[in-house]
C-alpha cells in the first residue's frame, strides 16, 4: 500500500501499488481513446444520415476535437505542475465522458461538431498530468517501459471503440453508440480520485523529502516558465527531428485510422460489426504488441546507447511504410487484413521512446509542461490535420473517379457518397464505386508518410545519447 511507511518524511510506495496506479492510468487512457476514435467507426453511418462529406467526417474526427484539446493543454499542464494532479484528470475525465454521451444527442453537423469540441475540452486534461505522474512513479531506466504501458491505451481504446462501435451502430444506433461508451468513464472518474495518491515531484530520483506526506498534494514553489521547458527541448537537434518524426507519423496514423473501417466498408461491402472487428483486431494486436515493444526494447537497447531511442522507431517506421500500402492495395479483404496486421508491430514502436526522450531530457516540474508543448505541436498537426487531410484526399479522388465515368457533378449527385433516393440503381452504384477507389488511394497516400517519419528519427539519432548524458548531468 501507498504511504504505509516512510523514510525522512519521503512516502514509499510499493511496486504493486505502482503496477496499480499505472493500470488505472492505462484504463483512462484507454477510454480517452475509446470516446476520441470511436466516432471514425460510426463515421459512414454519420455519413449517411447526416449527408456528410469525408472532409466533414475528417473535420469531425480531427479539427474539431483537437482545437481546444491542444491549446487547453498547456495552461491545464502549467496547473498540473503546481496542483493535485489526480484530480485534474478525475475532473477532466467526466467532461470528456458527458462529451461524447451528448454526441449522441446531435441532430445536424454544427450541432455533432461543438460537441466534439468539448470531447476535446476534456481531454486537455489526460495525458500531461498522466505523463508527470508516471515519470515521478518511475525511474528514468524504467520510463519508456512504464509510459509504453501507458501509451498501451491507444490501441486498446481503438481495439474496443472499432469492436464496440460497429456491433452498436449495426444493431443499435451511432447515436446510442456514443452514449455506452461515454457514460462509464464517469465511474472511472470516481474510482481514479479514490485509489491514486499524488506522489512528490520528482519521487523517482529521489530528488524531493517532504516533511509528512500530505505535503505532496500542492507544491507552491513556481514550476519552470514555459520558455525553459521549450529551451531546455526544443533547442536540440535529437529532440525537434524526433518531434518532426512523431507529428508526420501520427498524421498518417490519425489520417489512416480515421478511414480504416470504411475503407473495408466500401471496398469489400463488409457490415460494420465486421469492419469493427477487422480494424479493432488489426489496432489492438499489432498496434499494441509494437506499442510495447517500443517502450520496453527501447530501455533494454537504450542501456548501451542512447541513440537507439530513436533508430528503433527510424527503422520500424521504414519496415512498415510497403507493407501498409500493400495492404491497402490488395483486392480482397482477408488478403487486406492479413497484411495490416503485420506494419503495426513495427509502426508504433515510435511512441513509447519518443515520451521517454522527452521526459529523460527535462527535470520533474517540467514534465506536465513538456508533455504539453510536445502534444499542442503534435496533436494541432497531427490530429487537427490529419483526418481532415485524408478526408479531402477521399474526396478528391473520388470526385476524379466519377468524373472519369463522365456522367455529371458528384457533389450534387452523389450527397454522403451515395446517389440521391429515387435515383437510378445505376448511378448509386456508380457513386460508391467513385468513392471505394477514392478511399483506397487516399489510404495508400497517407501510409506513404511513414517514411518521412522515419527519415527525421534517423537524423534525430544524432546526438541523442550525448544530450541524454547532459541531461543526467554526466560528461
Amino acid at each position: 500500500m501507498a504511504n504505509e511507511a516512510t523514510t525522512r518524511g519521503r512516502p514509499q510506495y510499493s511496486s504493486g501499488y505502482r503496477g496499480t496506479v499505472l493500470a488505472l492510468l492505462l484504463l483512462v487512457y484507454t477510454v480517452n481513446f475509446i470516446d476520441r476514435t470511436i466516432i471514425g467507426t460510426i463515421g459512414q453511418a454519420i455519413k449517411t444520415d447526416l449527408n456528410l462529406s469525408d472532409t466533414q467526417l475528417g473535420l469531425l474526427q480531427g479539427f474539431a476535437f483537437a482545437i481546444l484539446y491542444t491549446t487547453l493543454g498547456i495552461p491545464i499542464a502549467r496547473l498540473a505542475e503546481r496542483k493535485n494532479r489526480v484530480t485534474i484528470i478525475s475532473v477532466c475525465l467526466v467532461i470528456w465522458s458527458g462529451f461524447t454521451a451528448l454526441c449522441g444527442m446531435a441532430q445536424n453537423f454544427l450541432q455533432l461538431l461543438l460537441f466534439r469540441v468539448g470531447v476535446g475540452v476534456g481531454e486537455a486534461g489526460c495525458s500531461p498530468p498522466a505523463h508527470s505522474l508516471i515519470s515521478d512513479y518511475y525511474p528514468a531506466q524504467k520510463r519508456s517501459s512504464a509510459l509504453a504501458i501507458y501509451s498501451f491505451g491507444i490501441p486498446l481504446g481503438t481495439m474496443f471503440g472499432a469492436m464496440a462501435g460497429g456491433w452498436i451502430a449495426e444493431n443499435l444506433s451511432w447515436r446510442l453508440a456514443f452514449v455506452i461508451v461515454g457514460l462509464p468513464g464517469v465511474l472511472l472518474a470516481l474510482i481514479v480520485k479514490l485509489a491514486i495518491k499524488e506522489p512528490p515531484r520528482g519521487w523517482s530520483e529521489q530528488t524531493v523529502e517532504p516533511a509528512s506526506p500530505e505535503d505532496v498534494a500542492v507544491d507552491a514553489t513556481p514550476p519552470p516558465s514555459i520558455g525553459m521547458v521549450a529551451k531546455r527541448l526544443f533547442t536540440k537537434w535529437s529532440f525537434i527531428n524526433m518531434t518532426i518524426g512523431v507529428t508526420i507519423a501520427s498524421f498518417a496514423a490519425y489520417g489512416a485510422g480515421a478511414f480504416a473501417v470504411p475503407y473495408f466498408l466500401r471496398n469489400f461491402g463488409l457490415s460494420f460489426a465486421q469492419a469493427g472487428l477487422i480494424f479493432g483486431a488489426i489496432g489492438g494486436v499489432s498496434a499494441g504488441i509494437g506499442t510495447l515493444l517500443g517502450g520496453f526494447l527501447t530501455d533494454w537497447a537504450g542501456k548501451r546507447s542512447g541513440m537507439w531511442y530513436a533508430l528503433v522507431p527510424a527503422i520500424g517506421l521504414a519496415i512498415s511504410t510497403p507493407l501498409y500500402v500493400a495492404g491497402y492495395s490488395a483486392a480482397a479483404w482477408t488478403t487486406a487484413a492479413m497484411i495490416l496486421i503485420v506494419p503495426g508491430v513495427f509502426h508504433y514502436t515510435y511512441l513509447a521512446p519518443t515520451f521517454g526522450v522527452m521526459h529523460n531530457l527535462v527535470e520533474p516540474r517540467m514534465r506536465a509542461t513538456a508533455t504539453a508543448l510536445l502534444f499542442f505541436v503534435l496533436n494541432l498537426i497531427a490530429l487537427g490535420g490529419g483526418p481532415v487531410f485524408t478526408g479531402w484526399i477521399i474526396d478528391l479522388f473520388s470526385t476524379q473517379q466519377f468524373a472519369a465515368l463522365n456522367l455529371g457533378d458528384f457533389k450534387t449527385l452523389c450527397p454522403g457518397g451515395k446517389a440521391a433516393e429515387g435515383a437510378a440503381a445505376a448511378l448509386d452504384a456508380a457513386c460508391k464505386a467513385s468513392v471505394a477507389k477514392g478511399t483506397q488511394h487516399g489510404q495508400v497516400t497517407t501510409v506513404l508518410l511513414y517514411a518521412w517519419a522515419a527519415l527525421h528519427y534517423g537524423l534525430g539519432a544524432i546526438g541523442l545519447s550525448k544530450d541524454l548524458k547532459a541531461a543526467r548531468g554526466e560528461a
